[in-house]
This record gives C-alpha cells, structure tokens and sequence, in this order.
C-alpha cells in the first residue's frame, strides 16, 4: 500500500491552505528547492560550464524522460523533455502529419484545451493544400473517425470538465481508419493510471508542472512509439535534435529516436527541480492513486451536493468517466473561486462558468477535502462570494 502520510510529508505545504489546485500548479516539493540550490551553487557556480560533462546536463532530458515514462507505462528511451506543451504537441503533430500522405483533416473536440486547437490550426495553415482541423463534441468522437483523418489528437482529460477519453478504445478506432493518434496528458500524467504502450498510442504529449510538481515553467515532455521513432520527422530541428550536436554540420541528421524531438539547450534548473519532484513517486503504486484519488472526489461531491444546490455537477459522475478533478457550474463562478480563496481553499475557474478543484492524493487528506467542501458550503449559503472585490478579475483566473 502506497503510504500517502509520507509523501503529503514531501512537500511543502502553507499553513491553513487547502490546496485543491494541483491540477494546475504542483505545489513545492521539499526536494526540489534544495535540488535547484544545489546545482546553482555547487555546480553552475562551482563547475560553471564544465557542469554539462561533469555533472551530467546534457543527459537530463533522457534521464528525466525515462522517468515520466515509467509513470505513462512507456518504455526507456521514448520520452524527452524540453521546450513547452503547445511546442510538443507541434512536433507531435507535424511527425504524425508526415506519416499519413495523403489525408489531410486532424480530427479534435470542441473540449480540447485551446493551445492545442491554436497549433493545429496553424500547422494546417502552414501545411495549407487542403489540410484541415475538424472538431466535434467528445462524445462524438469515435464516430468521426474515418478514412479521411490523418491525426486523431485528443486531451485525455478534459481541461474544465474532467471528462475521461478512453484511450485505449479510441486509439484502437484510430488505428483501424488507419489514423495516428497524438494524446495530451496534461491532465492524466501523474492523476490517473496511464498506458501508452497498453494502449497502443502513436505520439504522447504532456507538462510537468500539474501533478507531476515539477513548479511553474517546468517543461514539457513528448513520447514517441518505438514503432515511429526512427520514421518520425523532426519539423522543428534544433540543434540538440541533431544526431551529433557539437560537430556543428552545416545539414541537419537527425538523433536516432525520440531525441531528435529535443530542440534547444534544455532549461537545467527547471529540469533539475523536475528531476527532483519525481522522488516523490517512488513506492507509489498507479492503483492506489487512482483509488484514493477516486475516494476524495467522491466525497467532495457528496458533501457540496448536499450543501450547495445552486452549484451544478459539470464533471461526469461516474468516477471511471473523470479524471482527478471535479468541476462545478455558477453563473459567479468566479467570484465564488476567490471567496473561497480568501477562505484558504484554493481552486480555480475556467470561463465561462466552471468552479474546478482537484484531488491529489500525494498531498490531500480525506479531511482537507470534507472542510473545503463545508466552506464552499457556508460561502454558498452566506453569499459571501456577492462582492464586487470577488468579481474583480485578475490576469490568471
């Protein structure tokens, strides 16, 4: 059994703070901090360039690859870390484009989250000759799929909703209209059981800075089947994408495997406070998360059902059907987010009306989550969210 009271032990935590927004921002891991002090001090300021041979720099997209991949159930040497999500879900879209002449529609929802419907719909523009972006409602999906998709690119897990895709299922109908898939695990990696391999997915992209903890910035990984690996292109070759970066050849080769999918110099600090944030995974068992992540969103909806009958249940109630957040609908959504803010529960919102909170049980108790919801419970009850301060809105919702 996965001992949560050690791991919630890990981080760090501010005093009378409910932090139900780990599905946004990780919090701090204890490691961490002392992981990015240690490199800046001992070895970018004691190695200074000599650290990227002597304390393994160059090597820290792969290492730190790998260890995302065990948590995605893909095998060693098919993830790499760098750049930023939207930057991955480019490659991994441009690699897949070039592996299906001859179609040309990228099939997505109208729940993806925008940034990935933003950089299809450029990379179609760039490609042009007829190439499309098609989106239907999730629920749709499976029936869009046809002979005439050359991607199927999906978010596991609804960015506002919660709404769990079958990725197995999906990839299968891809597979058989003869599409590729690209997944974005933003939301899944780290908050429910994943299985690239088991489910037969094409290209995987996803942040580390939701429950992975890898802290604000921290960057993107991108995964690629060993089947594709070596056929996949490289649309954006950088030069550390290059199979032999420091003979600085004036014609691009690309690195063998998924590292060609690196583009520039890799963000060390961030990379090395990732690197860190993933201790915390060691001895967690994927079942025992997915149960006790199930347990407490469980009992959130149980407790603001029955206290809130204003708010209205946006996630699909079958557990089996959401990921690891919760969300709810309120005309005031917002201002009641920052009521509860000020209450030391912490969510979010998503326009245009979504209250969203999610559970992380490396670091939230059954009892966090029972008095958050009794809190959400008194700001419903009281209005205490009906205050122009509340509704005031700030540059990150």
């Amino acid at each position: 059994m996965t001992d949560f009271a050690a791991t919630r032990a890990a981080f760090e935590l501010p005093e009378g703070v409910i932090y139900l927004d780990g599905n946004s921002l990780g919090p701090l891991p204890r490691g961490a901090a002392d992981r990015a002090a240690r490199v800046m001090r001992e070895e970018w300021g004691g190695m200074l360039i000599t650290a990227w041979n002597r304390a393994g720099w160059m090597d820290l997209p792969g290492r730190v690859g790998d260890r995302i991949g065990r948590l995605i159930g893909a095998p060693a040497g098919s993830v790499t870390t760098g750049d930023t999500l939207s930057i991955k879900v480019w490659q991994a879209l441009a690699a897949a484009t070039r592996l299906r002449p001859g179609r040309r529609v990228i099939l997505s929802d109208t729940g993806n989250f925008p940034s990935d419907l933003y950089m299809a719909t450029g990379l179609c523009r760039l490609l042009g000759d007829g190439w499309r972006l098609e989106t239907v409602a999730p629920e749709a999906v499976a029936g869009a799929i046809d002979d005439r998709v050359a991607v199927l690119m999906l978010t596991e897990v609804d960015y506002r909703t919660g709404r769990l895709h079958d990725m197995a299922d999906l990839t299968a109908r891809a597979h058989a209209a003869g599409a590729i898939t690209v997944w974005d695990l933003a939301h899944s990696a780290g908050a429910i059981a994943v299985d690239v391999t088991g489910a037969g997915a094409d290209f995987a992209v996803g942040c580390t800075y939701k429950y992975l903890n890898g802290g604000p910035g921290a960057p993107a990984f991108i995964y690629a089947a060993p089947r594709h690996a070596e056929a996949a292109e490289a649309a954006l070759s950088g030069w550390l994408g290059h199979a032999a970066p420091f003979e600085f050849e004036a014609a691009y080769r690309p690195a063998p495997g998924v590292a060609r999918m690196r583009v520039g110099t890799p963000p060390i600090l961030q990379l090395a406070a990732l690197d860190a944030a993933l201790d915390v995974w060691e001895g967690v068992s994927p079942a025992d998360l997915r149960a006790a992540s199930i347990r407490l969103s469980e009992a959130f909806i149980a407790r603001v059902e029955a206290g809130c009958p204003d708010l209205t249940l946006a996630a699909p109630r079958d557990p089996a059907h959401r990921g690891s957040q919760v969300s709810f609908r309120h005309p005031e959504g917002y201002a009641i987010v920052q009521a509860l803010i000020a209450r030391g529960v912490i969510g979010d919102f998503r326009a245009p009306d979504i209250l969203r909170f999610g559970f992380a049980p490396l670091y939230l108790t059954l009892e966090e989550v029972e008095r958050a919801a009794d809190i959400l419970t008194e700001v419903m009850a009281g209005r205490a969210w009906d205050s122009e301060a509340f509704r005031r809105r700030a540059a990150v919702t």
